[in-house]
């Protein structure tokens, strides 16, 4: 779930933070974890043992949104000939968590960090999550270090996986690393993010891997009102993704050689699925020729355009088919790849805040080191997928009810109110039923009548807007 910018402040009993407390009340998630859950977290803040390897003399640095604390990955680029040393080292959870313990046992439950726009309820006890184990500047701390060698071109042509002990420099976040990069002024390490990030994102168009530029609807605070916008990722925030996807693909890579591992795996999209959103291509009146390729369209759009963004919106129900694939003793499944990475690929570069990565790491490191994984990696893989599946499905709740309360909220004062807006898409065999964005303030919200005219202006009224049922509700005006 995408991190979101809105802090909502005031008196808990206040209409928008009792309706988010509500929510979570609703959703029956815990306000803070058992007492055991803590005592052991303690514990394990000051017992856990450091690696032999000492890598503290590498400058990491890690980028993230402004005010983060449960850092789970730092970075060091450099050049090595006329390549590239990629290094990333991520938090080493699991040095933390003893296997069947308390702690253990309460991260199934949890499964996912959710993030609120007033909270977040955090995967692993604060002590943990935001201090022990995170990868805090200035602070020497356990990590699995993934060095990546790269040719010329960006591509993959040696991994090595250890644990070790690292220490980060520098917190950087996306909007200054792309000042320092934009200006010239930023030092190697930061400034390679750019060359390398292009690199590998020339490698995702020629293997048919897919990024969608769908504009992320935030929320900020200014003079003490809430107010919605869209955000469009800076290239900044490409390019660091490539490094996650770079290590990810090395993961997957090394679990597959194995015969053991978990990989995050997405089926290509059926016929029909492509067959819709062709139709939707037509509606919008957006030129998509047959010997074009869906990857390929969908680069040249310009998501700052109302009809481009429309289609980019509906190209997301192309990859809602994601999940959890395992695998053992060498009985590879009959899907291995990521139809959006265009490559196997692995979830294992944010432990702190997801549950699955903490296996994929131990396992990786297992393969790398051609001995078997701890028994407790390998005996969790057959119900990991199941827990995963459902907590992907309650972040994704929090995140659309969460942005359906504050936008209820924003605007409970203007039902009957009319607005520019444009349909940006339409339920499966319901013409009648669509989601409009607005021109301003920036709303998505459902809207019911007839004739909804895909991708089009139109000029809608407000009939509902109430953050106690955390809906709002639009009609063609």
């Amino acid at each position: 779930m995408p991190r979101r910018k809105l802090r909502v402040t005031g008196a808990p009993e206040a209409p928008l933070r009792a309706a988010l407390a509500a929510l979570r009340t609703g959703l029956g998630l815990p306000r803070g974890f058992p007492p055991e859950v803590l005592e052991e977290a303690e514990r394990a803040a000051e017992a856990a043992p450091p690696p032999s390897y000492d890598a503290t003399d590498i400058p990491f640095f890690t980028v993230d949104p402004p005010g983060s604390a449960d850092l789970d990955q730092a970075a060091h680029l450099s050049r090595r000939g006329t390549g590239y040393r990629v290094r990333y080292a991520i938090a080493d959870v699991a040095a933390f968590v003893t296997p069947g313990g308390a702690l253990d046992a309460e991260t199934h439950r949890r499964v996912n960090t959710l993030y609120f726009p007033d909270e977040k309820v955090p995967l692993h006890p604060a002590v943990l999550g935001e201090d022990a184990a995170s990868l805090l500047p200035d602070r020497t701390r356990p990590a699995v270090l993934w060095t990546a060698d790269l040719d010329a071109d960006g591509r993959t042509v040696a991994v090595d996986v250890r644990r070790a002990l690292v220490r980060s420099r520098a917190r950087l976040d996306y909007a200054g690393v792309q000042r320092l990069i934009d200006s010239g002024t930023a030092e190697e390490p930061v400034a390679l993010l750019k060359e390398i990030g292009q690199a590998r994102q020339r490698l995702e168009v020629e293997r048919g891997g897919i990024s969608l530029g769908v504009p992320e609807q935030i929320v900020t605070e200014q003079d003490h009102t809430y107010r919605p916008g869209f955000r469009a990722p800076l290239p900044a925030e490409d390019w660091n993704a490539q490094l996650s996807l770079l290590t990810g693909m090395a993961a997957a890579d090394l679990m597959l050689a194995a015969g053991t591992g978990i990989l995050r795996t997405l089926p290509a999209a059926p016929d029909g699925a492509v067959a819709r959103l062709r139709r939707t291509a037509v509606a919008l009146h957006i030129d998509w020729p047959h010997h074009v390729s869906y990857a390929a369209l969908i680069r040249g759009l310009d998501p700052h355009r109302p009809d481009h963004a429309a289609f980019l919106q509906e190209c997301t129900t192309l990859l809602r088919g994601a999940g959890y694939t395992v695998f053992r003793d060498g009985d590879l499944p009959a899907i291995t790849t990521h139809a959006a990475v265009a490559a196997p690929y692995a979830h294992c570069t944010a432990p702190l805040r997801r549950l699955a990565d903490r296996y994929a790491l131990e396992l990786c490191l297992a393969a790398a080191a051609g001995r078997d994984a701890p028994a407790w990696a390998p005996a969790a893989l057959d119900a990991l997928p199941r827990r995963m599946a459902e907590g992907s499905r309650l972040a994704a709740t929090v995140e659309r009810e969460s942005v359906d309360i504050v936008e209820a909220a924003l605007l409970k004062d203007r039902v009957g109110d009319v607005f520019d807006g444009c349909v940006i898409e339409l339920a499966d065999h319901r013409p009648t039923v669509g989601t409009v964005q607005l021109v301003t303030p920036a709303v998505i919200g459902r809207i019911e009548g007839a004739h909804l005219p895909l991708g089009e202006r139109l000029r809608v009224r407000l009939t509902q807007a109430d953050p106690g049922t955390a809906k709002i509700l639009f009609t063609p005006a």
